[in-house]
């Protein structure tokens, strides 16, 4: 395990990691338009080994980062998606989902899948593969694989890009696309790269500290 310099281990110093953390990513938003700046591979072999740290039940690593820059698989992946996404915002969707939307201005039309230099298909396992000596169960998987891709997307925006979190309903196609066993569900379709320089982000809001923590029972928190 890295250590760090004995200066930076009081708390003083961890207060201060922990703020310049938090304003790092408090300046994280959501990108639906993208750049065609290339992006290295090695920043997204970074990235998705950062996610692989993330802890899981029974250390079973229970998820799939499949990397896709290849535009023909780009554009298989966005045609499938769109048809999903037409059903879902034509017949699925009931008025306050849409309503909820609105603000962010989506719609069926998903341009960001080909815009992105990188798409990371995330898929979880339903058994494991890691080695011949353990049983192939999986534990809490939605839980492991969710913590995986938090990690991903704070690695991702460290590294100065951008990342969208993709969920069309249902995501079997990728499946077939990406050619991935039976074993293997979607969870999660993530464009990333760097925002087209005429994007402008819708305006968010996001809840205070005292709005989502509470301080043993129910003591209240400063805002």
């Amino acid at each position: 395990m890295t250590s760090l310099d004995p200066r930076e281990t009081g708390p003083d110093a961890a207060i201060e990691r922990s703020r310049r953390f938090l304003d790092l990513m408090k300046t994280r938003r959501t990108v639906r338009r993208f750049s065609d700046r290339p992006v290295p591979e090695e920043l997204i072999r970074n990235v998705i080994a950062t996610a692989g740290t993330a802890p899981s039940g029974a250390n079973k690593q229970p998820w799939r980062f499949v990397a896709v820059s290849d535009p023909a698989l780009k554009q298989e992946i966005r045609d499938a998606a769109e048809q999903e996404e037409r059903d879902f915002y034509e017949r699925r969707a009931n008025h306050a989902w849409l309503e909820d939307l609105g603000p962010l201005g989506t719609n069926a039309e998903k341009p960001f899948i080909e815009e992105a230099p990188w798409l990371i298909a995330v898929f979880k396992l339903m058994k494991d593969n890691f080695d011949n000596e353990r049983s192939n169960q999986v534990y809490y998987v939605n839980e492991s694989v969710g913590i995986a891709v938090g990690m991903l997307i704070a690695a991702a925006h460290q590294a100065g890009l951008s990342t969208l979190t993709h969920t069309p309903s249902p995501m079997s196609f990728l499946c077939k696309i990406l050619d991935r066993p039976a074993h293997e569900r979607p969870f999660l379709l993530i464009p990333i790269g760097y925002p087209l320089d005429s994007y402008v982000p819708p305006k968010v809001e996001r809840k205070s500290l005292s709005d989502i923590m509470v301080n043993n029972r129910n003591d209240p928190v400063d805002p």
